[in-house]
């Protein structure tokens, strides 16, 4: 099959084969998209790119794989393929999860159980933004310049709280937090609060992804 200029390309990588079809076909009632490939697991991926095939513009990648997991994949592309967009797939808003495939370089992710006309979206803002946010989080940080939002952030956070911000973008649990900083999980919750206000995200994944997006923490 011969693919357009303007025809978006995709990599389905997902060891469910029966949902990988079907999103391969959602994916072709869209119009002007492709799907390249479906790979069952992360290691067929990494042959894929070796083997010097054609780059898509995003890869749709499940986490929970075996062989070689999501997580693992990611990190081989942060090495190797550096600048390939890839939206994470998951069945379950595991946060921990979420939060290690996104320190890893995913551009951020989608619930399996993901409305078509969402689904688009998400698709057509990686490409073109080269992020995606679900809608709470993309009002959060519409019209906001990296820099100078970085500068009115660090401006507004106290020395505690830029700390707390930055081991909040770690896979630490919160807990985990409170003992490495010295203080009780109820000043911790009172940190998160504050910079929840700050930032109008509630989830810390979308606080995250926030981070990323602004450049305020590096991994």
């Amino acid at each position: 099959m011969t693919t357009s200029s303007d025809t978006k390309t995709v990599i389905i990588v997902d060891d469910h084969i029966l949902f990988a079809r079907s999103l391969q076909a959602l994916i072709k009632d869209l119009g002007n998209y492709e799907v390249l490939t479906i790979l069952k697991n992360g290691k067929e991926l990494t042959k894929y790119f070796s083997n010097k095939r054609k780059k898509p513009d995003v890869v749709l990648m499940d986490i929970k794989m075996p062989i070689m997991d999501g997580i693992q994949t990611m990190k081989w592309l942060k090495e190797n393929e550096p600048n390939q967009k890839v939206l994470a797939l998951t069945m379950e808003d595991d946060e921990e999860i979420i939060i290690r495939m996104l320190r890893a370089g995913a551009r951020g992710y989608l619930l399996k159980d993901i409305h078509p006309d969402n689904f688009k979206h998400a698709l057509t803002r990686v490409i073109e933004e080269g992020f995606y946010y679900t809608p709470q989080i993309a009002n959060a940080i519409r019209e906001s310049n990296p820099l100078t939002e970085k500068i009115r952030m660090e401006d507004s956070l106290s020395d505690r709280e830029l700390e707390f911000l930055k081991h909040a973008c770690s896979e630490m649990t919160y807990k985990e937090i409170a003992s490495l900083m010295n203080v009780s999980p109820k000043t911790i919750e009172g940190y998160r609060e504050s910079i929840s206000k700050k930032l109008q995200i509630k989830t810390r994944i979308g606080i995250v992804m926030y981070c990323i997006r602004n450049k305020m923490v590096e991994f």
